[in-house]
């Protein structure tokens, strides 16, 4: 009876520690939190930095338009290595961007960071306007149009 509880306990031990390291193995990866940003008195999606994450009203349904150097020079996409999916929001998803990285999205529009904010709360690509208008990414707030999201396993993240 004692070397079956013994096999049994080593089997156990083995199976769990399978299962760990198979949940390690990068196919979810945590790249967003929330925070209570006050200068907008809501509560925003922030990478792991604590730079608030905003979104461009007109890239929507994988229609990219910051792909250019200049936009990308002071609008930073949140890339994921592929097969990961983003965690850390409700709502995350990924997109392929022009260039064959995997962008974050939330709620259908993809995320990025702003070059003009240099510390955590700061939300000075706030409303700032181009060929459309930047938000900060708000937790909670009502979804935009559906953008076409692609999440799948693997991979890690970077970025």
């Amino acid at each position: 009876m004692t070397k079956r509880i013994f096999v049994l306990a080593a089997f156990l031990t083995l199976a769990v520690t399978g299962a760990a390291l198979a949940g390690s193995t990068g196919r979810s990866a945590h790249v967003v939190s929330t925070a209570k940003n006050a200068t907008l008195g809501k509560t925003v999606l922030v990478n792991l930095k604590g730079r608030t994450l905003y979104s461009l009203s007109v890239e929507r349904k994988g229609k990219f338009i910051c792909t250019d150097k200049t936009c990308l020079s002071f609008w930073h996409p949140l890339v994921v290595k592929a097969g990961v999916t983003p965690t850390g929001a409700k709502s995350l998803g990924t997109v392929r961007r022009p260039d064959g990285s995997r962008q974050v999205t939330y709620r259908g529009g993809p995320l990025y960071t702003f070059s003009g904010d240099q510390r955590r709360n700061d939300a000075k690509g706030e409303g700032f306007k181009d060929v459309g208008v930047w938000h900060a990414a708000t937790a909670g707030a009502s979804a935009p149009p559906a953008a076409t999201t692609t999440t799948t396993t693997g991979g890690g993240y970077y970025g």
